[in-house]
């Protein structure tokens, strides 16, 4: 973290909220670097300070303002984008150290202030890279640089608060279908507290895009039965299970056999669960749940055949795990033959991220399934990326890090049958 070195401290005698002291992102090129240093340190301080010296003292001081006071109309800002110069509008602390702690609280908890701040950094990290190329000094070149690290820190930071305050809950789902009345999904969304590994337990923003496009053109996605044979579809980290329900209820006609799988206890739990919810009436299930380890996978039934389809959302949040993927992926998905001379197809979306400690990762798609156009020929089957397809992020869909979403077509080619 780039701190002040004149003012390494967080400033309690005065608060400001995000409001009064971030400045105007249309004038970012206007800013000199220390405007920034000053602006990022004092978020930090604001929402995450260093403990307090036990041998400072605070003056007295009265509540000088409330903020966002609801009895009273909106203050008009709305965006980090205004032209406005910020206000200095300061909350002076009172004596009483429980006071102060208190009022830190009220600032702290004021939802559009952290909604302002949210936006800001947001937006910083969108124009850091014309920023950071003004021409200065190299010292200050880097510092800038390291700015935009320091920026996708506090993004990150904000994000990881929000998945802390999160709790279980229900969330219904209504999506437009091709053929018929609108199918409706109902998921039990949580986060198991302290285990990051549970990431599962939460129906991403991908994951909903992806459901809506299955419902809208099934037929695109290889959901559909010509009736010779009973599809099989497979969910790779399931979730919540949205794909594997949305597949299970398009296909309600036929007879396809659909398995979701994932590896945490806490979300296969989950998992079954809202399986339940979603087909109360059917006996046996429609989705068949079942653990699956990407690095060390176990093929027993029913994955010791291979699919038709495959579909998965937000799945890779490291590096290794697109290769692990690849693995089963070849292991899993139908190969070409005389009688499906394509094969299966194996469906993916993914949240692009430029921002926070997951940017870029979906370009790990790319290190393992190469494009169809670079694969010669080499007489067998090889999966590659055959398409792809950006969605814009919709309002009220995904995360603040989410920028947008690539759905990919994978499957087989190099090889003459």
């Amino acid at each position: 973290m780039i701190m002040d070195k004149h003012n390494p401290s967080p400033i309690r005698t005065f608060l400001t909220p995000p409001t009064g002291f971030l400045p105007p992102l249309s004038r970012l090129s206007n800013q000199s670097t220390q405007d920034i240093v000053h602006a990022l340190q004092k978020l930090r301080n604001l929402y995450w300070p260093p403990p307090v010296p036990a041998a400072l003292s605070l003056p007295k001081r009265k509540l000088v303002t409330l903020i966002h006071d609801d009895s009273v109309p909106d203050s008009g800002y709305a965006s980090a984008e205004e032209d406005d110069e910020p206000a200095e509008a300061e909350l002076g602390i009172d004596h009483s150290p429980g006071d102060a702690d208190e009022t830190l609280e009220i600032l702290r908890s004021d939802s559009l202030e952290r909604a302002f701040a949210i936006k800001w950094v947001t937006g910083f990290i969108a124009r850091a890279d014309v920023w950071a190329s003004i021409p200065t000094c190299q010292d200050q070149q880097n510092i800038r640089t390291e700015l935009l690290d320091e920026a996708s820190s506090l993004l990150s930071a904000f994000i990881g608060d929000e998945d802390e305050d999160e709790e279980n809950y229900t969330r219904s789902f209504s999506f437009q279908s091709e053929y018929g009345p609108p199918i409706e999904i109902e998921l039990n969304d949580t986060m198991l507290e302290g285990d990051h590994t549970s990431v599962g337990l939460q129906s991403w923003g991908s994951a909903i895009v992806f459901a809506e496009k299955m419902c809208a053109t099934p037929n695109q996605f290889s959901l559909s039965s010509d009736g010779a044979k009973s599809l099989r579809v497979l969910e790779l980290g399931a979730g919540t299970g949205l794909l594997s329900i949305v597949a299970a209820k398009i296909l309600q006609d036929t007879t396809p056999l659909v398995v979701a799988t994932d590896y945490h206890p806490d979300v296969l739990a989950n998992l079954s669960a809202n399986v339940s919810t979603n087909f109360p009436t059917c006996d046996p299930l429609p989705v068949a749940v079942r653990e699956l380890d990407w690095e060390s996978p176990s093929y027993l039934p029913p994955l010791d055949c291979p699919f038709d389809v495959i579909l998965a959302a937000d799945v890779i949040y490291h590096p290794s795990h697109a290769q692990w993927i690849k693995g089963c992926a070849e292991r899993l998905l139908a190969r070409p033959c005389a009688d499906s001379p394509k094969g299966g197809t194996f469906w993916m979306i993914m949240a692009l991220r430029t921002t926070g400690r997951h940017e870029g990762l979906d370009n790990t798609v790319y290190d393992v399934f190469p494009d169809v156009s670079e694969v010669p020929n080499v007489g067998v089957p090889v999966l590659a990326v055959l398409g792809k397809e950006e969605t814009r992020k919709i309002d009220g869909i995904g995360r603040v890090d989410e920028s947008g979403y690539r759905l990919f077509e994978i499957g087989w080619t190099g090889y003459t049958l």
